[in-house]
């Protein structure tokens, strides 16, 4: 009875963050009942539904041809209608056919994939980078090209959940990027294998302790677009969202201003306690 509570509690906290942040346009989130993907808010993601819709065509097409063949077989080669069963062991054009076709299904699958693929390996004159260091259990980033700005970024829990912001995707502090600038992402680990997930913008990358994996992304408009780790990594794997906020240039400049100042503001440590570690 306790279980039942809680999970209903869950559920209508949960419709209920979900429409309050839907009512101030928070664009990159997940929807109830959600069949297809998240709506796309970058050029990443728009050439992934492309794909997705090409592949789900000639799916479509190869499924409705298999079926129409099995009508025709049932109809045509029954029992009742042949008594005397065919002794027909091979057809080469039949097999011709077959072997062909499959292989250029499959050219035409894998030119749009791979053009994809090198689309998203490849970042071409980014704006900025930002490093992103995967822990037990948040993320950290860290802004190279803006004075080494370090942030941490940890989810908000049910007790300090605000009206708006979204149960287990909402953090403390957010990634902040200018919306419509392309952003090299550096992913990296400290501990265990985490993955940097991002459906609206159409970004996944592991974050590999000692490696660095390159990717990039870009939204096309202001707005705050929700992931998560989506490689197991633990006790709290599902404790480690990721909120991206992209702003206006004039807002982003703001920000980074005032990240350096409290930067700047923080005291130093004594140096004995440097020192004994």
């Amino acid at each position: 009875m306790r279980f039942l509570r809680w999970l209903i509690a869950s559920i209508s906290m949960g419709f209920f963050s979900l429409s309050v942040a839907w009512a101030a346009d928070v664009v990159g989130a997940p929807r109830p009942w959600e069949m297809g993907m998240q709506r796309s808010f970058s050029p990443i993601k728009d050439r992934i539904i492309d794909l997705h819709d090409l592949v789900l065509a000639i799916i479509t097409l190869i499924t409705l041809l298999v079926g129409v063949l099995l009508v025709i077989v049932m109809l045509r080669f029954n029992a009742r209608k042949n008594p005397t069963p065919s002794q027909t062991t091979h057809h080469t054009l039949l097999e011709v056919v077959w072997t062909i076709a499959p292989v250029l299904v499959l050219v035409i699958i894998a030119i749009p994939s791979f053009r994809l693929v090198y689309y998203e390996d490849r970042t071409a004159d980014p704006f900025m980078t930002v490093q992103v260091t995967g822990h037990q259990w948040y993320w950290e980033y860290t802004y190279p090209n803006q004075g080494n700005i370090d942030i941490e970024s940890r989810y908000v829990t049910d007790e300090d959940l605000k009206p708006g912001q979204l149960r287990l995707l909402a953090v403390d502090n957010q990634m902040v990027i200018p919306a419509g600038k392309r952003i090299r992402i550096l992913t990296t680990s400290s501990d265990v294998i985490h993955s940097f997930f991002v459906p609206s913008l159409g970004v996944q990358r592991y974050a590999i302790p000692g490696r660095t994996i390159e990717l990039w992304l870009e939204a096309d408009k202001e707005g705050t677009f929700y992931g998560e780790c989506n490689q197991i990594c633990g006790e709290n794997h599902s404790r480690m969202p990721i909120s991206i906020k992209a702003v206006s240039m004039p807002e982003f400049e703001a920000w980074v201003k005032q990240q350096q100042k409290a930067a700047s503001a923080q005291p130093l440590e004594p140096l004995q306690k440097v020192a004994s570690k």
